[in-house]
């Protein structure tokens, strides 16, 4: 998306909000190169405002994940497995928010891999730019 910034406007702003722990952000900054706000919603609160639900274990990992994890388990190659800190089967998705600051569009992905494209984010901020100026 981000060569793609351009095509929203010079109005428009960005963020990502995550439940991660803070202490992971640098990482993720450096291994995905996002350089856009990050926001730490660390009870959900925000998740459960657009009621961004929470996948099953099928629908998040599928057949192809859970069977390298098998194969990782039998040959015993991902050593002593520490207790997950995330909730991998949390689900996510888009908001758009008019200038004015109502909720103009809310997109709820059905799965990790699930998200508008970003034609469709720039037709909604279009949209809501033009709602706000009639």
């Amino acid at each position: 998306m981000s060569e793609r910034r351009a095509d929203f406007g010079p109005d428009v702003e960005f963020a990502l909000i995550t439940f991660s722990d803070p202490k992971y952000l640098r990482a993720y900054r450096q291994r995905t190169g996002w350089d856009l706000p990050i926001l730490t919603d660390a009870d959900r609160a925000i998740y459960r405002m657009f009621d961004y639900g929470r996948g099953s274990v099928w629908r998040v990992y599928g057949w192809k994940v859970i069977r390298q994890y098998v194969m990782l388990l039998r040959s015993r190659s991902l050593g002593r497995m520490e207790k997950a800190t995330e909730d991998t089967l949390q689900l996510g998705g888009n908001v758009v928010i008019a200038p004015d600051g109502s909720v103009q569009w809310v997109y709820r992905g059905a799965g990790p891999d699930d998200r508008p494209t970003v034609d469709e984010l720039i037709s909604q901020v279009q949209e809501a730019r033009a709602s706000a100026e009639s």
